[in-house]
């Protein structure tokens, strides 16, 4: 119903099919916003398995099309459940943590598939990782210990002085 609606979530915890193969968690991905019609139409199921083939190859998860979900490291499942939020081209994608837990050359990996990937959506991210959201992200709040301390845009709370200072104990 979200994916219909054009929402995508990728949650904190990594929201996979674990017992599936990576190929397959992207094929049903695809398949999310199809109506059972469009399923039963043999042309219909040509077209996600040529999008699912360069999707995995953009995210660099084509060498692991036949691996199961759940056997990935926790960065590549990380890379997965981006891929797969994003995949649905939502008209509005919320990200929770979507670098959490992952080696630093993969949260750079990850950005840049955002960033080549996040044409006409809107985005909410919530990330702890400063840099990054604000590489992100137009428009930022800032929050510490649970109280709105910034808002403005990237650029401006980069050079805000208070920003360190708002994330001290």
């Amino acid at each position: 119903m979200r994916a219909r609606a054009g929402l995508s979530i990728q949650f904190q915890i990594t929201s996979v099919l674990p017992g599936l193969i990576v190929f397959d968690n992207v094929l049903l991905a695809l398949q999310a916003r199809d109506t059972l019609w469009d399923l039963a139409i043999l042309r219909a199921r040509r077209r996600p398995v040529e999008r699912a083939v360069g999707l995995l190859a953009d995210f660099r998860l084509a060498s692991r099309a036949d691996t199961v979900a759940g056997t990935l490291s926790g960065g590549k499942r990380k890379t997965l459940a981006v891929a797969l939020a994003l995949l649905r081209q939502p008209r509005v994608l919320l990200l929770d943590e979507p670098t959490e837990g992952v080696w630093v050359g993969v949260i750079h990996e990850i950005v840049s598939r955002l960033k080549q990937m996040v044409w006409d959506m809107a985005i909410v991210i919530v990330e702890q990782h400063l840099e990054l959201a604000l590489e992100l992200a137009d428009y930022a709040y800032v929050l510490a210990r649970g109280r709105l301390a910034l808002e403005g845009t990237s650029h401006a709370l980069r050079n805000d002085s208070r920003l360190l200072r708002s994330l001290a104990p």
